[in-house]
């Protein structure tokens, strides 16, 4: 009973902590202030020879860390597009972790396997994607992409006879990506990981709106017709929020026999919105699409969804069988949807955020959000040398801050820019990011936590004002 009552004293203990932080989250700031050489002297140390007890350890990582976590988790962060974490799927995560399963078998763990697969068809329903498309959950949008152009690698070299999964791609007939340049790395990252290479990615310039157009797509599809392709579309531009047409895109890339793919890692979820939904219409005649959970749905890190049309490709792509492996008659296996083997349930903090949303909360949280959005792009861009660069129709946006001084050029206001939000960043009220847009530096602006408020958009302006005057001085 002695271990036993240790083993419930440190999670008390740590809920504890936990309780304390989120409830100084809507007033601490929300910037580390710890140096990395002070946190590699706090934690740099030799494994010690013996034990430590577990409430010590607790106590002594929180220490060391608090000055060291970023308030991402608060509703005063709007770098990258990071969401909070809503109750229920926090809690669901922990007994996730207590639970300790398996979740890769149906034998492994029964409930988290059928959680799944509710969790699929709950997706599938919200985001208005074919109910017959198969799915998986991945670590995030950058392995649902390798799932997804895994299975489109799979059906596009069977057309033509070629088995990838016995072969190989030693040999095999080429395979095109065709895209806009405002793709995102990850795609990147996932055709070298599935050894097509950075060199079969085809970068379209896109149009005025940020939009791949049609007339140079189908000159490309037309320029080579017996290429293998894959056309990728963005839902939800990182920078701008732009979505491509998907209607007239689709069907040209099917008319020319290519593999649509969608990449929605958090735009895809717009169709989950009365207000947004013309955004994404068509988009579900696409053959796979990506999104995040850890995004906008405002789930536990680390949770992705993909979904593929073609079932049987998604199947043959990733599957894998072995004798020691218990199967159950009409279940379905999460390792035969997912490139990983062991792995947590993750499905279970989805599953958690959908119930305690339900759809009607999940369309407030992706309209409340863009409303706040639009409100921090107009009132910035507002302020003495602020300037609107891009305003989405989403929950993205972009600002810069121009050099008051006469003669100043583009370097001069990108330094400014710069200066103005490390000083946002610096004051603890809130955390922007930059990026380099079309040649000039710009803050992103990225709503999508569930705890952002009016009075959280109140300070926010506060603390630009604040920094473009002492940048000034």
């Amino acid at each position: 009973m002695k271990s036993l009552a240790q083993e419930t004293a440190v999670l008390d203990n740590a809920l504890t902590y936990a309780k304390n932080y989120i409830e100084g989250l809507a007033n601490s700031k929300v910037n580390a202030s710890a140096t990395l050489d002070e946190l590699r002297a706090r934690f740099l140390s030799a494994l010690p020879e013996d034990g430590t007890d577990a409430c010590e350890v607790i106590d002594q990582l929180v220490k060391d860390a608090s000055d060291g976590i970023v308030g991402s988790a608060g509703g005063r962060f709007f770098a990258y597009v990071i969401g909070g974490a809503l109750p229920a799927s926090v809690a669901a995560d922990w007994l996730t972790s207590v639970w300790d399963q398996n979740a890769a078998m149906h034998a492994s763990s029964p409930a988290e396997g059928v959680i799944e697969e509710v969790c699929g068809a709950w997706l599938k329903d919200v985001l208005h994607l074919p109910a017959s498309a198969s799915f998986a959950l991945t670590t995030g949008s950058q392995m649902a992409h390798v799932v997804a152009l895994a299975a489109a690698r799979h059906a596009l070299l069977a057309r033509v006879g070629w088995d990838v999964e016995k072969r190989g791609l030693r040999g095999a007939p080429e395979v095109r990506i065709l895209t806009s340049d405002q793709y995102h790395g990850s795609l990147e990252r996932a055709l070298r990981i599935l050894g097509l290479g950075r060199d079969a990615l085809v970068r379209l310039e896109s149009n005025e709106q940020g939009k791949l157009p049609f007339d140079l797509l189908q000159a490309t599809l037309d320029q080579k017709p017996d290429v293998l392709t894959v056309v990728v579309l963005q839902a939800g531009d990182l920078n701008t929020g732009v979505f491509d047409n998907y209607r007239e895109l689709i069907a040209l890339a099917h008319s020319r026999h290519a593999w649509v793919h969608i990449d929605g890692a958090f735009g895809l979820w717009t169709a989950a919105s009365d207000v947004h939904r013309y955004l994404v219409e068509g988009i579900d005649d696409a053959d796979s699409w990506v999104t995040d959970g850890h995004k906008w749905l405002n789930v536990p890190y680390d949770c992705g969804y993909v979904f593929v049309a073609d079932r049987d490709a998604h199947f043959g792509s990733v599957s894998h069988k072995e004798s020691y492996l218990a199967r159950v008659d009409s279940a379905r296996d999460p390792i035969d949807w997912n490139a990983e083997w062991s792995r947590r349930g993750r499905s279970v903090a989805t599953y958690a955020a959908l119930k305690q949303l339900g759809r009607s909360g999940v369309a407030d949280l992706i309209n409340r959000t863009c409303r706040f959005a639009g409100q921090l792009v107009d009132r910035i861009g507002a302020l003495d040398g602020g300037e609107v660069v891009w305003r989405s129709e989403i929950n993205q946006g972009l600002v810069r801050f121009l050099d008051p001084r006469p003669g100043a050029g583009s370097a001069d206001h990108d330094a400014r820019t710069d200066a103005v939000i490390s000083a946002v960043t610096a004051s603890g009220e809130a955390f922007f990011g930059g990026t380099t847009w079309r040649g000039q530096r710009c803050m992103r602006i990225s709503v999508c936590n569930w705890r952002t408020t009016s009075d959280d958009v109140e300070r926010t302006v506060a603390a630009v004002a604040q920094a473009i005057s002492s940048c000034r001085g």
